[in-house]
């Protein structure tokens, strides 16, 4: 049997094991220093405190050691430091965890936040880095890294640098009520679901890149009963990059609001990738003012790396038993609109041949895709011009849910 994290702090607190460390803070000064000189005294049946009514000065990265049993809280307000070259000076120092806030390995390790809308909150002082294009050195946010059994809740993300929490390689963690406020021209990840078993619920993110992203070696990720606006949409990968082995395996992405994405849903694998994707579904997507309400495309490349990759691979990375299942919304395809990540002319989204009201774009190659069907879509352009698709038969089996053509999206009988 599991026992939950609520009932083994009964435990610890019956046994009177249980100690709680609440975390100094000094105006004017990193409060960074006094918590990690005492860390390795709360590394286990503890509570870490950022008390309320106070805000913290989070100056350097704050790199957790493997904890055991341990909740960390969040009541007070913490602060990046507001100058960008101090941020970058210790991104790019050699011995930087990866993250402001690292946990790497441990068991039972809680973040909690809170609901109070004044105390709570995390401020990345981001929006000046974007106001002058500003990505090097940037600092990932949060990052679980080989945990097991972990819970990330009620914390509130306020204007950060760049990526925003990441699971990367753990596994039984739960990612709820959470709140990301980046700003739709702040081009960073909401989650990063890299691990097995993650269950991902009621979070709401404002944001310029994938709301969500599931990176290769993810498996049994659950996204459900959230809102995601401004952002690149709930993303598969990008995977393959340079011939890699990829693997992302059962994946269900459902109830989810997207408002004015530039994707709803949206797979990515480069050219010449390797490896597969399996069991995929996304299910029940309101999708409002959205540019491609469904994408999927074993041709990406990133604009930051330079012009599109040319490969001879035939070998692309693998896509099987992908669900695009009940979509309702407006399609964007408001003339001369352009995306904020766009940098380049034409756009690094940009598909040729298309003409802005497609519902589903298929950007496949021959014998790499099995099982891929559209279902129950529902959707109207902004304009009131007929609804279109993007397909090439010749790299479908099977009857994907509407007429494989590029021309008027039809359904047929896989798609009712």
């Amino acid at each position: 049997m599991t026992l939950s994290f609520s009932v083994l702090l009964a435990y610890a607190a019956i046994a009177g094991a249980w100690s709680t460390f609440v975390v100094p803070h000094t105006e004017d000064a990193d409060d960074t220093p006094a918590l990690m000189a005492a860390i390795s005294d709360y590394a286990s049946d503890a509570s870490i405190v950022f008390e309320a009514n106070t805000t913290y000065n989070v100056w350097s990265p704050i790199t957790f050691p493997p904890l055991t049993n341990v909740e960390v809280v969040i009541s007070g307000n913490l602060t990046y430091p507001t100058s960008i070259e101090t941020v970058q000076g210790y991104v790019a120092a050699a011995n930087y965890s990866g993250a402001w806030f690292s946990f790497t390995k441990g068991n039972n390790v809680t973040l909690r936040g809170n609901t109070d809308p004044d105390w709570g909150w995390v401020d990345g002082h981001g929006q000046q880095w974007w106001d002058i294009t500003q990505q090097t050195n940037r600092p990932q946010g949060w990052l679980f890294k080989d945990v097991t059994n972990g819970i990330i809740r009620d914390m509130k993300l306020y204007k950060p640098i760049a990526w925003n929490f990441a699971t990367t390689g753990s596994s039984n963690v739960h990612i709820f009520n959470n709140i990301i406020l980046a700003g739709s021209d702040n081009a960073s990840d909401g989650f990063s679901a890299g691990g097995t078993n993650l269950l991902f619920e009621n979070n709401y993110v404002v944001n310029g890149d994938d709301c969500l992203t599931v990176p290769s070696g993810a498996k049994n990720i659950t996204w459900r009963d959230s809102y995601c606006e401004g952002s690149h949409g709930l993303s598969i990968g990008s995977l393959g990059e340079d011939g890699k082995i990829a693997s992302v395996e059962n994946v269900l992405l459902e109830s989810t609001i997207m408002n004015r994405t530039l994707y709803a849903a949206r797979f990515k694998s480069w050219t010449g990738g390797n490896g597969a994707a399996i069991n995929i579904t996304w299910k029940d997507i309101t999708f409002i003012d959205v540019m491609f309400p469904i994408d999927v495309t074993q041709n990406y490349w990133d604009q930051e790396d330079g012009p599109p990759p040319t490969s001879s691979s035939v070998n692309e990375t693998h896509i099987e038993n992908f669900l695009f299942d009940n979509f309702v919304g407006v399609i964007n395809d408001t003339p001369g609109y352009v995306e904020g990540s766009c940098v380049t002319d034409p756009c690094w989204y940009y598909v040729s041949g298309a003409t802005g009201k497609e519902a589903v774009i298929l950007d496949l190659f021959p014998d790499t895709a099995t099982n891929i069907v559209v279902k129950s879509l529902v959707a109207r352009t902004l304009s009131g011009a007929p609804v279109a698709a993007m397909c090439n038969s010749s790299t479908v089996s099977n009857d994907v849910g509407f007429v494989c053509w590029n021309g008027p999206y039809v359904p047929t009988p896989a798609g009712l």
